[in-house]
């Protein structure tokens, strides 16, 4: 579902991504872990569209990135750290909007429906945005996300600033939409939440992934040791 193929990307001399090569099926949660500088943030931006790699290539669902950049982006849902959303709109409305942007068009059930389904409170659905924490922004930018079936979720540091019943709850929103089949690749630096979160991790360092390993054969505790490891040597 997410294919890079011997990506290399150069800003002014500095290679930020260097001979990257990652394979992620579809419905799996893959987590790209390291820290700031380390390139996460560039993949993400070739896998958008808005970067053309030096070298390599990059697909979504088969579909060449580069080559066919608007067709391969209707199938992403790209979800920043910080989600911008309209303040004066309830979380309805946003989802509404955006939803028409899209090409989409839904009944209000059914709008409240994909908000519960991403984790917002029912409570919190007809109350104006610019209210939200921050966690609830994020599931409102997850939802929009599922509305417009992306078969693709993109997260950038989507744990950051969030506390830990946030973090948890939306590990377990994307833990539900792996199951429905959604492909999830989240970058962060953030150990712990990566190894709740995801099926399986590769480590950035330099722009290079040096190691890949299955969630289930490692503690929070030995990625630790074996992240700090990496990143000292």
């Amino acid at each position: 579902m997410i294919s890079l193929k011997n990506i290399t990307k150069t800003f002014k001399g500095f290679k930020a991504v260097k001979d990257l090569s990652i394979d992620i099926p579809r419905g799996e949660i893959y987590g790209l872990l390291g820290s700031n500088g380390a390139g996460k943030s560039t993949t993400i931006n070739i896998l958008l569209g808005f970067l053309k790699p030096d070298k390599g290539e990059a697909f979504i669902d088969d579909i060449n990135v580069t080559k066919s950049t608007d067709i391969a982006r209707k199938k992403i849902g790209y979800i920043s750290e910080n989600v911008n959303l309209y303040p004066y709109l309830t979380g309805i409305e946003n989802l509404n909007y955006f939803c028409k942007l899209a090409g989409e068009n839904y009944t209000a059930e059914k709008l409240s429906n994909i908000l519960n389904d991403c984790g917002l409170d029912s409570q919190a659905i007809n109350k104006k945005v610019g209210t939200y924490s921050k966690g609830m922004r994020q599931k409102v930018g997850i939802a929009i996300a599922f509305a417009k079936k992306a078969k693709v979720l993109l997260l950038d540091e989507p744990a950051s600033g969030l506390d830990p019943l946030a973090s948890t709850e939306l590990s377990t929103t994307l833990k539900t939409l792996s199951d429905k089949g959604t492909t999830v690749l989240m970058a962060s630096h953030d150990i712990f939440r990566v190894r709740e979160t995801c099926d399986r991790i590769g480590i950035l360092r330099n722009g290079s992934l040096i190691d890949q390993m299955d969630t289930a054969n490692v503690t929070t505790n030995e990625l630790e040791k074996i992240y700090i490891e990496y990143m000292r040597n």
